[in-house]
């Protein structure tokens, strides 16, 4: 069975969502045959490769808040992840574009540890200040969870995997996506927000019934749940779990 996830690097619910998605797969009975794949979606294609600003800075100038308005919205989002076992440091988070950190992640599905790649690129942005603008950065990342660094730097260099990358904003823009984290699984149920693990795990047992029928559940009731848009971060309401189109 696939899911996919269309999620950004940039966007802290993405990250509270892979942790609890994680956890309700490793729950999952038939865990083994389900293959996820990370898809790509930019919150901020515009963005500068690198930068020096954090995200405390660019909350800040994009809603016109003061600097200590900006620090305590965000700090909101650090407890939250805090309870996931994630340490957010927006001090830190240095802003810049991620389409490059997204051609790696689809290098790094061609090496088989595409769900590595994409722990790793969250954690260096949000908790340890890396630039995934910046190309010598990404490199170094790679290696870290065992892709030859010649290979990273060679793809990096390249153009290599810039279509891939386009054809998933293609799709997340035909499915009608206006943020992330959207999680399509069996390729008919998409879920939107960063939904609790007990949420995952009842669409994950919904849609391996419905690909392979022996009897019936109920349907997944799906609540409340963050959500990153072009716009910020903020917890939207989500609709329980709905074949797509």
């Amino acid at each position: 069975m696939k899911v996919e996830i269309w999620s950004d690097i940039a966007c802290p619910w993405c990250y509270i969502a892979k942790h609890r998605f994680d956890a309700a797969l490793s729950q999952f009975e038939h865990r083994e045959q389900v293959d996820v794949i990370w898809r790509s979606y930019q919150l901020d294609p515009d963005a500068p490769p690198v930068t020096n600003k954090n995200l405390n800075d660019i909350l800040s100038e994009k809603h016109g808040l003061s600097i200590e308005e900006a620090v305590a919205m965000n700090d909101q989002m650090r407890r939250l992840g805090a309870r996931e076992g994630l340490d957010y440091k927006f001090d830190r988070a240095r802003y810049g574009n991620s389409f490059d950190a997204h051609r790696l992640i689809h290098f790094a599905r061609s090496r088989g540890v595409q769900t590595g790649m994409e722990e790793r690129l969250f954690r260096a942005y949000f908790s340890e200040g890396k630039a995934l603008g910046d190309i010598d950065t990404l490199v170094e990342l790679a290696g870290e969870i065992g892709i030859n660094a010649d290979e990273a730097h060679v793809v990096l260099v390249s153009d290599a995997f810039a279509d891939q990358v386009r054809a998933d904003t293609q799709t997340a823009r035909r499915l009608g996506l206006k943020g992330v984290p959207f999680f399509m699984i069996g390729e008919k149920f998409g879920i939107a927000g960063a939904q609790t693990s007990q949420s995952f795990r009842d669409a994950l047992a919904q849609a391996w019934m419905e690909a392979h029928p022996r009897g019936s559940i109920s349907g997944a009731a799906i609540v409340d749940a963050g959500c990153c848009t072009d716009d910020g971060c903020e917890a939207l309401k989500s609709k329980a779990i709905g074949k797509a189109d």
